[in-house]
């Protein structure tokens, strides 16, 4: 029996993994979340009395509670834990920072200290910036970030590499197109639109509302982190839309 910990689990991407793991493996998973405002329990109402599922309420910068999970003998670790919104990275960038940089760091070097078969570090397209008329972002793109929350998730995904051209700890980094399905944020795009149209508000569209977004069905970008996380080339980033 393999045994997984996943960061953010109780977000929006990390619930639906868990989900999918649990339904396609006979494994444990382990689930660490702060439960902020994207942190949300119910959403693993249905797998909350597995007995291969297990919950610690808590920040993944406490070195403490990271060391007493590592010692259960972790073989993946998938790290969804982040702050996600453009928006409240304007408001507030240092948390941003705290969490998406430092506590990636805390997780790696923990990871470092144990034999573990893969750390998959969740991204997303957001640190190419804006596509503009290329047509389509490579893994070879250059980072160009333009919010905090871009900005400090391309940092997480630096320092996840240096770990594996440094230390040779085995990583793969995943960068995803917008999510969409079950258990989002509400204040999410399609969310957002649904409800505010079911409550007669206007629909709120930055610029022109010409901009356009590749989007990918939640489950399906569970099935592709899973594939990576077994199957990728340690050290590789994988687009996934």
């Amino acid at each position: 029996m393999k045994k997984y910990l996943i960061t953010g689990g109780a977000g929006f991407i990390g619930s639906n993994f868990i989900h999918y793991l649990l339904k396609n493996y006979d494994d444990q998973v382990l689930n660490i979340d702060k439960l902020t405002y994207a942190g949300n329990l119910d959403n693993l109402k249905k797998v909350s009395e597995s007995d291969n599922y297990k919950f610690y309420e808590g920040d993944i910068r406490d070195k403490k509670l990271i060391t007493k999970i590592f010692d259960s003998s972790i073989d993946y670790v998938v790290n969804f834990a982040a702050e996600t919104h453009v928006d409240r990275s304007i408001e507030k960038p240092n948390q941003f920072i705290k969490t998406n940089i430092e506590g990636t760091q805390v997780l790696l070097n923990r990871a470092l200290e144990c034999d573990i078969k893969n750390f998959v570090q969740i991204s997303t397209d957001e640190v190419y910036g804006s596509l503009g008329k290329r047509g389509k972002f490579s893994e070879t793109n250059k980072l160009n970030p333009t919010n905090p929350y871009a900005a400090s998730k391309a940092s997480a995904d630096l320092i996840t590499k240096s770990y594996y051209k440094t230390f040779e700890l085995p990583v793969n980094i995943t960068r995803s197109s917008n999510n969409f399905g079950p258990y989002q944020f509400p204040e999410k795009l399609i969310p957002l639109f649904i409800t505010n149209i079911l409550q007669g508000k206007k629909l709120p569209l930055y610029g022109n509302g010409k901009n356009v977004r590749d989007w990918i069905f939640v489950k399906e970008n569970c099935k592709a982190i899973d594939l990576i996380m077994r199957k990728g080339n340690k050290g590789e980033v994988y687009n996934i839309g």
